[in-house]
């Protein structure tokens, strides 16, 4: 297959039908990309600025999400004013997908099939299910299991 190297330019690129497998972009600004009915498996994005990212209609089976987010404190780029922008999970399906060392603080979950989720090992403090504190359902539970 051809390569096709392109330094310190400037360029668009039209791709269709095409195989780019095993293309690198290093360093480049890739901003208003519109990538439509394609195969990307194995995408691996590291060190990016994905704001206002949006994926619809992806199957993302196997897909390992981390470290995103601010930079944490120790980091060299750590900014303690920094403030993430609300991420929007809408019309999704994750089920046996897991979640772990992440900060939920005001997270909303709204009109979701939670059947046999389970929440362990977390800080609930001000945590509600329908209005009610969840600290308030477990001593009430508590109480009647005595």
């Amino acid at each position: 297959m051809e390569t096709i190297e392109i330094k310190k330019q400037s360029k668009r690129i039209f791709a269709q039908e095409a195989n780019l497998s095993g293309s690198r972009f290093h360093n480049a600004m890739l901003n208003d990309w519109d990538l439509n009915d394609v195969a990307m498996c194995n995408l691996k994005i590291v060190n990016a600025n994905l704001s206002d990212l949006e994926i619809e209609g992806a199957q993302m089976g196997g897909a390992y999400i981390h470290n995103v987010g601010g930079p944490p404190e120790g980091h060299p780029a750590y900014d303690p004013n920094f403030k993430q922008r609300p991420v929007k999970f809408e019309d999704c399906n994750l089920n046996n997908s897991t979640m772990s060392d992440c900060y939920l603080g005001s997270f909303t979950i709204t009109n979701c099939n939670l059947t046999n989720a389970k929440i362990e090992d977390c800080n609930l403090a001000g945590m509600t299910i329908n209005g009610i504190l969840v600290s308030d359902l477990l001593a009430a539970y508590r109480n009647a299991v005595k």
